[in-house]
């Protein structure tokens, strides 16, 4: 349950989403608000356009659209101010970007998104900034890492394709006691399921492509902050010059209004054909934090309040010869990248990136994206893909 700014008390996120980040009797009663196109922001008079002493004074600044879009994110995170930016790698980059200069050092899990870490390892290197990488289970351990000049530690959790669960508050604790800046890419959970401020941490960030698109039609991103490090974030998004068009915040604003229904239909499905994976003999294991089996569920259980569609499995064996079978078999999971939208994607995912994180698995690792597809047919899919990578 959340709070509502409509003083209607407590309400469910399904209401919460029908109804926060407009108000239609600002827009003569339409129930969605006015899409504004602008760059120019015309001033009343000379005196106001010296001052900017006007809500609005030019189209890289904001409009209704996306102030309509920044006020629903904030109902949903809690937060002090959103900045809405055109994909959810821009969203990693600014607050990046927005904490770090020449001579800070910075923590990254070792999980993390592959481009986040090619962002790291290239333009944050090239700009002076020391990179270091940590692996997802340290918790609390991670103040052994922590140096002078380190300025921001990076979450993400679960993690990108292995699904491993950080302990959240633990970490924060202990970067909270040297004033560090806590940064988490929240994409696979969303603020519905997993909101990360209310975990103490300071920065979160979301790929608006995925969940709240929900259509694979749209880039986009938001990162949202809490009060002490929004108007730093906040000046360093000004000074980039970064900006969406209001099309594109208007369809992810109307694609909230059925993220809580989609995403409960896509965790379901995804828990039912996660336990079928499970009793495959063709499957060593399920890379699925919801499921019991998995070794770090106590830790999901007790901070999230619910899973998305995306997990990976782990063939029993084989490489990357049975891992192409299987995709190529397959006939409703389309082979591509990104998730989050209604159809169900497969991909042989690559973990040579990983550092002190690297382990060896039974087989090919394969991630699945489930879509709102009937289940049973999406079972009859992989059943009849695992069957033709391992004929004999």
């Amino acid at each position: 349950m959340v709070k509502s700014e409509k003083g209607t008390g407590e309400l469910g996120i399904n209401t919460m989403l029908t109804h926060c980040g407009n108000d239609p009797y600002a827009y003569h009663g339409f129930v969605n608000p006015p899409v504004v196109r602008a760059s120019t922001v015309l001033f009343p008079d000379a005196a106001t356009m010296a001052t900017e002493n006007q809500k609005y004074t030019y189209g890289t600044h904001g409009t209704p659209t996306t102030d309509a879009l920044c006020s629903a994110i904030d109902e949903l995170e809690g937060s002090a101010g959103t900045l809405l930016v055109p994909s959810g790698l821009a969203a990693v980059t600014v607050p990046l970007l927005a904490f770090l200069k020449a001579g800070d050092h910075v923590l990254f899990v070792d999980t993390i998104y592959n481009p986040t870490r090619r962002f790291a390892n290239t333009l944050l290197k090239q700009y002076g900034v020391e990179i270091e990488y940590y692996p997802p289970h340290i918790g609390a351990d991670i103040a052994g890492l922590i140096r002078p000049n380190t300025r921001v530690v990076f979450t993400e959790s679960p993690g990108s394709n292995t699904f491993e669960i950080q302990d959240i508050p633990a970490i924060v604790e202990a970067a909270h006691q040297h004033d560090i800046v806590v940064m988490m890419d929240n994409t696979w959970a969303t603020p519905l399921y997993f909101k990360a401020l209310d975990f103490g941490v300071d920065i979160t960030i979301h790929a608006g492509t995925k969940y709240p698109s929900g259509h694979s039609d749209i880039l986009f991103g938001m990162i949202s902050a809490n009060e002490k490090c929004w108007k730093q974030l906040e000046n360093a998004y000004t000074a980039l010059g970064m900006c969406v068009n209001s099309d594109d915040a208007y369809q992810i604003l109307r694609g909230l209004r059925s993220m809580g229904l989609r995403l409960n239909h896509h965790q379901q499905s995804a828990l039912t054909i996660a336990r079928w994976l499970e009793q495959q003999p063709q499957i060593a294991r399920v890379l699925h934090p919801a499921l019991e089996s998995h070794p770090d569920h106590a830790l999901w259980k007790r901070d999230f309040k619910g899973a998305s569609g995306v997990f990976s499995v782990v063939l029993a064996s084989g490489g990357k010869e049975e891992a192409h079978k299987l995709l190529d078999t397959l006939k409703l999971f389309g082979l591509g990248y990104s998730w989050g939208g209604y159809e169900s994607l497969a991909v042989h995912v690559q973990l040579g990136d990983r550092t002190v994180a690297a382990k060896s698995y039974e087989g090919p690792v394969i991630r699945l994206q489930i879509g709102l597809e009937d289940t049973q047919d999406l079972i009859d899919d992989l059943q009849q893909g695992l069957q033709a990578a391992f004929a004999v």
